[in-house]
């Protein structure tokens, strides 16, 4: 139970080497290698919040993966796949200590839009992900993200949270021959509200109210303190292990009782099923793939996923590098964005050859790995030899896990993600932000990638608007020239043109400080200007104006005017 940020004031950890000479190779090779600036100050005590740490990621991430799969419409051995390459990789290459890879709801929402539930497309939409991502970090793209404003995510990620949950209703109750379409899902899934299964309903609710119950206790757990006395230091520390760990013992408990069920020779609920056992064998991303109807080329696959290739790597650096800023302006530590671009580029493509589907950084785990006093990125390795565990020996017993509980944990799961008060925000903030809001809101429940891209097109409109239609009222303005030396015959144009504009509106832009070459050039291009020889005079003379305002800039802070001829 100890924090991590008593670690932290121990032994301070950063990602960043110390200054060194520049052209250094020892500090550009740690800039390529995090792990070489922390390692050589690795303790015992960090060793031991990194396995705690690693250890309450696994018992999240091992059921959750397997619920994930479900969303990507693929077996249940494909999540687990998906849930280790990247413990590894950011060992290496992460800058963030908290941040944990891996699959997401909301990547598992896209592959499934994008793959057809073929795993095959899953696998190859895993290695080109990679790719652009992996492209994006070499060419310095990404300043890409930023075009996507906060009110498009907040937009995107709250229809996932309702599609994601809705799409889990048909397991929580037990209903079969569900379609996944948003649309004909909710229509199918309250027309067969008569055929819910009852062992499934009531398994489903009982699991979603115990993991509330649960999340509800952690949140309101008081923290541990020195002086706490042992008896109920013990009793707080078994509350935090049971409230960390609560995805895993509600699904172990459903899974027990569905195998005692099944000793008795009953069947109440739909499981699992059989989730193939070992590790997945190292192979290349399939560039082809046989079908009933003959084989589908590399370029055919290509065309069957479209806008996915441009949508889920951006999105996923998008949830991945969001999760490690915030983390790391929490515990008070940088990142470098550029090397977290590398981190889940990498991660994809490797992935991609132990048959993983695209993943990205886990805003919940992230949180458990923090709140758990994780000090290191060792804490994924532990995590990553856990699930390798799992696949190795545990799939036998995956085989009773009701889809019910799985369908809880993945709508508790979710849930946050639903953000009901930024339209309220928005609303009192700036109303016009809503408009994306909506667009992008409302289109996702169609099309992922049409509500992601009209979001961001209205988004981008909005900020053009405000740009070309300042709200400011139109005033007077002083331009402060005494820096000037020449002028050419294009700036000449230009302010012959500014001059027009103020005089159509009736306003008066003057300028102070003219040199005498400058008030040459004005004086016999024929300009009609007013100069005076300080600001003092100017706004005088403009405050005299009736309903004028004048307004003062500089010709330091405003970039000389280049107009064609």
């Amino acid at each position: 139970m100890a924090s991590g940020k008593m670690m932290e004031q121990a032994m301070p950890w950063s990602p960043h080497p110390a200054p060194r000479a520049r052209g250094c190779p020892s500090a550009a090779l740690r800039r390529w290698l995090p792990l070489l600036a922390w390692m050589p100050r690795y303790s015992t005590q960090w060793l031991r919040m990194d396995l705690i740490a690693g250890l309450s990621v696994a018992l999240t991430v091992i059921p959750q993966a397997l619920a994930y799969a479900e969303v990507a419409g693929l077996p249940p051995q494909y999540g687990l796949y998906s849930a280790f390459v990247g413990c590894f990789v950011y060992f290496f290459l992460g800058t963030s200590r908290d941040v944990t890879l891996g699959p997401t709801a909301v990547m598992s929402l896209l592959v499934s839009s994008y793959t057809f539930r073929e795993p095959a497309y899953a696998v190859l939409l895993a290695f080109l992900s990679g790719c652009v991502q992996l492209a994006m970090r070499f060419l310095c793209l990404g300043f890409l993200l930023d075009f996507i404003s906060c009110p498009v995510i907040k937009g995107f990620t709250s229809a996932a949270a309702i599609t994601i949950g809705v799409g889990q209703i048909k397991n929580l109750l037990g209903l079969q021959r569900v379609p996944r379409q948003f649309f004909l899902q909710l229509y199918h899934t309250f027309r067969s509200l008569g055929e819910t299964r009852v062992g499934d309903a009531v398994l489903g609710l009982v699991c979603l109210l115990l993991l509330l119950l649960l999340r509800l206790l952690r949140a309101h757990a008081p923290p541990v303190h020195p002086d706490t006395p042992p008896g109920v230091r013990l009793s707080l520390g078994l509350v935090w292990t049971a409230t960390t760990a609560r995805n895993a013992l509600v699904v172990s408990g459903a899974a027990l009782m569905a195998y005692s069920c099944d000793l008795a020779g009953h069947r109440p609920f739909v499981l699992t099923g059989e989730v193939v056992q070992g590790l997945p064998a190292v192979r290349a991303p399939p560039f082809s793939v046989t079908t009933a109807n003959g084989t589908v080329s590399f370029t055919q696959m290509v065309q069957d996923m479209g806008a996915g290739l441009a949508v889920v790597p951006l999105m996923g650096l998008l949830e991945s590098i969001a999760v490690a800023k915030a983390f790391a302006s929490q515990n008070n530590y940088r990142i470098d964005a550029n090397q977290e671009l590398l981190s889940i580029g990498l991660t994809n493509v490797l992935g991609s050859f132990f048959s993983s589907f695209p993943v990205t950084g886990s805003f919940g785990r992230t949180a458990v790995n923090a709140q758990s006093g994780v000090c290191t990125p060792a804490g994924g390795l532990v995590t990553g030899v856990l699930v390798l565990l799992s696949l190795g020996y545990l799939t036998s017993l995956f085989y009773y896990i009701p889809k019910a509980a799985l369908a809880a944990v993945i709508i508790t799961a979710v849930a946050p993600l639903l953000d009901t008060r930024i339209a309220c925000t928005l609303w009192r903030v700036r109303r016009l932000d809503l408009l994306p809001l909506s667009v992008t809101f409302l289109l996702c429940f169609w099309e992922v990638q049409y509500g992601v891209l009209a979001g961001t097109l209205v988004s981008l409109l909005v900020l053009l608007r405000s740009v070309a239609r300042p709200a400011s009222p139109p005033r007077s303005a002083v331009l402060e020239c005494s820096h000037l030396c020449s002028l050419d015959y294009t700036v000449v144009l230009g302010l012959r043109e500014l001059l027009e504009d103020f005089r159509r509106q009736g306003l008066t832009l003057a300028l102070v400080g003219l040199q005498e070459p400058v008030l040459h050039v004005l004086l016999s291009a024929d300009l009609n200007v007013q100069h005076f020889p300080s600001l003092e005079e100017a706004e005088k003379y403009l405050s005299q104006e009736p309903g004028t305002q004048p307004h003062s800039f500089s010709d330091d802070s405003v970039p000389e005017p280049s107009l064609p001829c």
